[in-house]
């Protein structure tokens, strides 16, 4: 597919769900809430995270979205004022009601203020970062792995690691046992373990936004593990009759989220261009 996101036709979904959550949102846009994730669905993923930025068509593809809906919402891992910077959110018209849940759902940035609102952080997240250079360093797994502070959690990356895949696996275990020590949980992802505190998940950050908005359709895009709450926040709207469509970026790489996806796209070029055929469309 070629880089402009106004290429893209507006894909069907291929179950019966996702045709009706995309009829709904079609008969009744401003009823729907369209949800997000950030890294791996709105922006490429990058060897280096500081690195990712928005796909360069997102912002105008949103922009023409979200004055047809009722609301526009990115959900992810990151600190909400960091997704704001890296996808050049601040400030944009037709964004003015932008809404992002940063830290799965523990702090909230709204473009109508422009202020973030953050929770105190977890004590174990404090001592988790105190201790894990030290961690690493003692069970061999410092070399190509590296820790990406988040505020309200601690990420370990291998993806720059000899063997990412082995590297991933072989810190599992201990990140679990360490994460547990502390009163937080290990949320496994693309080459990345992330330590942060429970309670903390998309489905939650999804489900209360839609409960606010008064959402009568629901749209959620993403790309990982970090995911599968939100998927199950829609299809647990879908059962007590909202109407949703599931989007997975990036294919059929991560197959828990493949499987339960109404539409499989290539990565954040292809989601770009569906949103934009979506504006188009409404």
């Amino acid at each position: 597919m070629g880089s402009s996101p106004y290429a893209h036709s507006l894909t069907p979904p291929s179950t019966p769900a996702g045709r009706d959550g995309l009829t709904a949102l079609v008969d009744r846009p401003d009823r729907a809430v369209i949800a997000l994730d950030f890294d791996g669905t709105l922006a490429e993923i990058v060897p280096d995270p500081e690195q990712a930025r928005a796909h360069p068509g997102a912002v105008p593809a949103l922009a023409r979205l979200a004055p047809r809906v009722a609301s526009v919402a990115v959900v992810t891992g990151r600190p909400a004022g960091v997704a704001v910077r890296y996808g050049g959110f601040a400030g944009v018209p037709g964004l003015e009601h932008l809404v992002v849940l940063g830290h799965y759902g523990a702090e909230r940035w709204d473009a109508v203020t422009g202020t973030v609102n953050t929770p105190a952080p977890h004590p174990g997240v404090a001592a988790v970062r105190a201790e894990l250079p030290g961690f690493l360093d003692g069970i061999g797994a410092w070399q190509g792995s590296w820790i990406e502070e988040k505020g309200q959690a601690v990420a370990v990356h291998t993806r720059r690691a000899a063997d990412p895949r082995a590297a991933f696996e072989a810190l599992r275990d201990p990140l679990n046992t360490l994460a547990a020590r502390h009163g937080l949980i290990l949320e496994p992802g693309r080459m990345v373990l992330e330590l942060r505190p429970p309670g903390m998940d998309k489905g939650v950050a999804l489900a209360e936004y839609v409960r606010e908005v008064g959402a009568e359709s629901v749209l959620y895009a993403g790309d990982d593990l970090g995911d599968l709450p939100a998927f199950a926040a829609v299809e647990k709207l879908r059962s007590d009759g909202v109407p949703g469509l599931l989007v997975c970026s990036g294919g059929a790489e991560v197959t828990e989220l493949a499987e339960r996806a109404d539409l499989l796209l290539p990565g954040p070029a292809e989601v770009v261009g569906f949103l934009a055929a979506l504006a188009e469309r409404l």
